[in-house]
């Protein structure tokens, strides 16, 4: 039945030949255990020129493969593990022969689990008599991977691994980074992108989170989806603050992950990196997730996948492939990328009620949010005919610049709220409106521009107008030109009180002179990365913005730790763009370790770390609600500029803001990535909050 040979493998009644180096090589890559010389090999002929062959190594790994005809073609099954106890036994040899011509056995451990061994070998078909079951496993004829791509005899396609068709419809939607952590799962994707290496970067992270917030920085500054890649389970867990943090600022995000092998999908058997249901817990985080069976499918579900994410309100998209479908070859043909769903046009009626309402308002305010972003010229248009100002809380910054009359702060804002007779929000939640500002003035109008009608029935509108923000934007424009309803300017009305504003959160010590040197040495177009700390709630209201998608924040999320890593992310982007994160001591902690991939990939972040050993707004409230019983406040912090220097990071430390714009000017000169340390005492700091939310000014 089965005999070893020197270089090869031989049957007894058959002359044809199986490399069993060739084999041995391939499971050896595809294998969750490094596979040392087989000891032991046993094949078995099961459909036409198809064949199982198992390997049996020396130090106890065994493997099986399917091999077609001359050995050409391999296609991975399994790979297991004997146990230290038995191998001095011959279990190895004894486990080749028996799963191979039948029977499986006892002793075996997969992933030392024997349960798992035998019904593995029952669903492989390795039972009754030889009879095999290949359909479980195998979707289509001859699916394994071969030696050389050869073109598909189906027009237009070409047999591709489903990680390489995976990779081709990514390079067919204009991507060119993906970021990654590699692991067993999704090995053949990483070998895909290997293989495309001169047209799409990958850039590895330290963690799964990186990889994910890395990608939602890049889509934060360009528009365009970000794509990560981890390992399913802990991976994808790993990585769902960055996807909450997506879809809470309607962020295009595509992760793409792996999955446990076919034949396990659903049995709940703790195979590695299980979850009872994976795609079910990416579409509670996701707009829409799905999962790849078969190469062919792919090119077909990444076009939806990115059609899903740009389409209609932007969110993040998930797809999963199987294990072995990553390397399973089939003839591909490539599928064109679709066309995203058009936004609804603005209903004529709802345009109607809104100018209506718009030119007959004394004191009319525009709120802005991330939906805003692509509509700047058409917001500042609308805004400069009803002389309204433009208010931005996070989200919606830069929409209109800071240095424009009309470009409004939350703190700025909130000084004419009590006047404000009608609010038209565009492509914004309105959070400052039903959350953050007391005092909703009585009598008050909202209209409100968004994609969804859902959103424009949260906020309670009075005419909802569900369409393009830029479209209605625009129309609203024209219908007020026409009706005559043009303002006389207020702009020195409107910068008199911006800068009575300003003089108050000066107040803010010590971190409104910090950002405002930033800001006089950051360039008008450079990027700037907010964190969940006490200056990034500063920057809210005290740092200028003059440009749309310069201000990248987690949104109403909040996710504690997501600069650092996203501003890595907006700088592989933008090379050739400034990029600042600021960041607070707890929440650099989160991410540290993407260091490493800062200095890896030279992707030079000017970090500007406050050190003021506590996090910091658990600290005061826990002071000022608890009696002063502090938990998990303070922190035990390591020299930062050490600690940045150990991974060959540039590091510098400043003590005011004149040394700060020192430091900065030389770092964003030198091209290299680098952290400044602040030093804060907590005593020091003043608190932000109370232009973040207000205090009621009524009687």
């Amino acid at each position: 039945m089965w005999r070893a040979l020197a270089g090869g493998y031989e049957l007894d009644d058959d002359p044809a030949r199986i490399d069993v180096d060739f084999v041995h090589g391939y499971l050896s890559r595809q294998s969750y255990w490094a596979f040392g010389r087989p000891r032991e090999v046993v094949e078995r002929s099961i459909a036409g020129s198809a064949r199982v062959v198992g390997l049996y190594g020396a130090d106890g790994q065994v493997g099986f493969a399917r091999v077609v005809s001359d050995g050409s073609t391999v296609a991975y099954l399994a790979d297991v593990f004997v146990d230290e106890r038995h191998r001095g036994r011959g279990l190895g040899v004894e486990l080749v022969r028996a799963a191979v011509e039948g029977e499986p056995h006892r002793e075996l451990s997969w992933r030392l689990d024997t349960a798992d061994a035998q019904g593995l070998y029952e669903r492989f078909g390795f039972r009754d008599g030889g009879r095999a079951a290949w359909t479980a496993m195998w979707r289509s004829p001859g699916g394994g991977p071969r030696v050389e791509s050869e073109p598909a005899s189906a027009a237009g396609a070409r047999e591709r691994s489903g990680g390489e068709a995976i990779v081709d419809a990514l390079l067919a939607h204009g991507v060119d980074t993906v970021f990654a952590l590699p692991g067993a799962q999704i090995y053949g994707l990483c070998d895909a992108l290997a293989k495309a290496a001169e047209r799409i970067r990958t850039i590895c992270t330290r963690h799964e989170q990186a990889a994910a917030y890395m990608a939602f920085g890049y889509a934060k500054a360009t528009g365009r989806t970000g794509v990560y890649a981890v390992v399913p389970g802990p991976g994808v867990l790993n990585s769902t603050a960055a996807l909450s943090s997506a879809y809470a600022t309607s962020t295009p995000l595509l992760c793409l992950t792996g999955q446990v092998p076919t034949p396990f999908i659903g049995l709940g058997k703790g195979h590695l990196h299980e979850l009872p249901d994976q795609l079910a817990t990416m579409r509670t985080l996701t707009k829409w997730a799905a999962r790849i069976e078969r190469p062919q499918a792919a090119p077909a579900l990444v076009a939806q996948a990115f059609a899903q994410a740009t389409g209609g309100r932007p969110r993040p998209v998930a797809l999963e492939m199987p294990w072995e479908v990553f390397d399973e070859r089939a003839p591909v043909a490539p599928v064109a990328p679709a066309t995203p769903a058009a936004a609804p046009a603005p209903d004529a009626g709802a345009l109607e009620r809104a100018a209506e309402l718009l030119a007959g308002a004394r004191n009319p305010m525009i709120m802005v949010g991330g939906g805003a972003q692509e509509a700047s010229a058409e917001v500042l248009e609308l805004a400069e005919l009803l002389q309204a100002p433009v208010v931005a809380f996070r989200s919606g910054r830069g929409v209109v610049p800071s240095d424009h009359a009309l470009g409004f702060s939350c703190a700025e804002g909130f000084e004419r709220w009590a006047q404000t007779d009608v609010l038209l929000g565009v492509g914004s939640r309105l959070e400052l409106q039903w959350f953050r500002w007391p005092d909703q003035p009585e009598g008050l109008a909202i209209v409100d521009i968004d994609i969804e009608a859902e959103q424009t029935a949260r906020v309670g509108a009075d005419v909802a107008i569900v369409a393009d923000a830029a479209q209605a934007c625009a129309a609203l424009t024209a219908m007020l030109r026409e009706a005559g309803a043009e303002r006389p300017s207020r702009a020195a009305e409107l910068e008199a009180l911006k800068a009575a504003t300003r003089a108050q959160i000066a107040s803010v010590r010590p971190y409104v002179a910090f950002l405002d040197a930033i800001r006089a040495v950051l360039p008008r177009d450079g990027f700037f990365v907010e964190e969940l700390c006490q200056a990034g709630f500063a920057s809210y209201f005290a740092f200028p913005v003059y440009e749309p998608r310069t201000f990248v924040t987690a949104g109403a999320q909040g996710t504690l730790g997501f600069g650092f890593q996203t501003a890595l992310g907006v700088k592989a982007a933008h090379p050739d763009r400034k990029v600042v994160s600021i960041t607070g001591d707890g929440g650099f902690q989160f991410g540290l370790a993407e260091l490493a991939t800062a200095a890896q990939y030279s992707l030079d972040v000017v970090t500007v770390l406050f050190d003021n050993g506590a996090y910091g707004n658990v600290m005061r409230d826990q002071q000022r609600l608890y009696e002063g019983r502090l938990i998990g406040a303070k922190l035990h912090n390591p020299d930062f500029a050490a600690l940045a220097a150990s991974y060959g990071i540039r590091a510098a430390r400043v003590e005011d803001p004149a040394g700060l714009t020192t430091a900065l000017e030389l770092a964003l000169a030198s091209g290299e990535p680098e952290l400044i340390v602040v030093p804060v005492r907590p005593e020091d700091e003043v608190s932000p909050w109370r232009f973040m939310m207000p205090p009621s000014r009524r009687a």
